[in-house]
């Protein structure tokens, strides 16, 4: 009778703790860390992602620095990059594609093999894929050059044409973020370096043509990549503060009117594989009410402190992250450290 009175609280217990580990895991795939790490320059950052309906898979757009390239002198490596593809069915386990092949008539990139892509960012509306591409026309070891905003299409996600470049405030913006506001217009924020990395914006009708509209008058802001989605029933800007301080954080009701978050996101090292620094160049799809926060880290800058030996290269290489968002107190939250399991529809996007 014993035994059997601790077999039946076994089982019970056992059936408490599995439904206790059911209730507080969320749903979807646990992702890894690193997310992702690029086969070929091993520098993915700044990533962007898509679903491709065609296909039925996630596709990822991401600049593809040269990390691992010997030789290259100042920020050279920064330059003459590729935007590479990787694609996955869940958002988790990625798999390298290749790179894009855009048209020769970009101004600024007529020749393809020293044209410089950064941070594109990729949309979908009424069945044509938009990307808002910043151009710089070259290869340099110094940040002493021109960046525009371009504008392709695509009906595929891989042959792209040229539309324009934007009108905006000056010949030195870069870091596009493009969302439909509740009125119907878009809105695309960016970074003006000229004016000491503050973020401004443009509005338009089409998403073809564009008027400058100047600052976004954030508040206590300096950093650049400003990304923008509505969630939880806020506008929210998410920026890649300067240096190795993580992202800041401002919320909106109008998409006009901002207020700053008192706390940063991701600006303490994690301790998982290649997250052991600062986050950068966020991206977020919104998806059955969760928020997925895609970012890339320079794990290699603080590896002294993790391997007795680091290889020069290796302060450059970048890996792509994941963290899921958490709205606590008005506020969001990311818990990089904590086991992240993503779960992405179909269709998701940022609004």
């Amino acid at each position: 009778m014993r035994y059997l009175l601790i077999v039946i609280s076994c089982f019970f217990i056992g059936c408490a703790d599995l439904a206790s580990r059911t209730h507080h895991q969320p749903a979807g795939v646990l992702a890894a860390k690193p997310l992702y790490r690029d086969p070929v320059f091993d520098g993915a950052a700044d990533p962007s992602i898509i679903f491709n309906a065609a296909e039925k898979k996630w596709w990822m757009f991401y600049t593809n620095r040269r990390a691992n390239v010997p030789g290259l002198t100042n920020v050279t490596w920064v330059h003459g990059t590729p935007i590479g593809v990787a694609e996955s069915v869940d958002g988790v386990t990625w798999n390298y594609r290749g790179t894009v092949n855009f048209p020769d008539n970009i101004p600024g990139a007529a020749n393809v093999e020293t044209a410089t892509y950064w941070a594109p960012a990729v949309l979908e509306h009424e069945g044509i894929y938009h990307m808002y591409l910043t151009i710089v026309p070259g290869i340099f070891d110094n940040w002493n050059h021109p960046r525009t905003i371009v504008h392709l299409t695509s009906r595929d996600l891989i042959a792209w044409e040229y539309q324009s470049t934007l009108p905006l405030v000056n010949n030195k913006v870069i870091d596009a973020s493009v969302l439909r506001l509740a009125d119907g217009r878009w809105r695309l924020w960016y970074n003006n370096e000229l004016a000491g990395k503050k973020t401004f914006y443009a509005d338009s009708n089409d998403l073809y043509h564009w008027q400058d509209q100047g600052s976004a008058n954030l508040p206590n802001e300096r950093g650049e990549a400003p990304l923008v989605f509505f969630w939880q029933g806020h506008y929210w800007l998410i920026n890649d503060l300067l240096g190795n301080n993580g992202l800041g954080v401002y919320k909106s009701t109008d998409a006009l009117h901002w207020q700053r978050q008192p706390s940063d996101l991701l600006a303490i090292a994690g301790t998982g594989v290649d997250d052991q620094n600062a986050g950068h160049h966020p991206e977020v799809i919104v998806s059955g009410g969760r928020a997925f926060l895609y970012y890339f880290v320079h794990p290699g800058v603080n590896a002294e402190t993790v391997y007795d030996q680091t290889p020069a290269l290796d302060v450059k290489r970048s890996s792509i992250q994941v963290v899921e968002l958490q709205f606590h107190n008005g506020w969001l939250v990311a818990d990089r450290n904590a086991p992240s399991y993503v779960k992405l529809l179909p269709g998701s996007h940022r609004q």
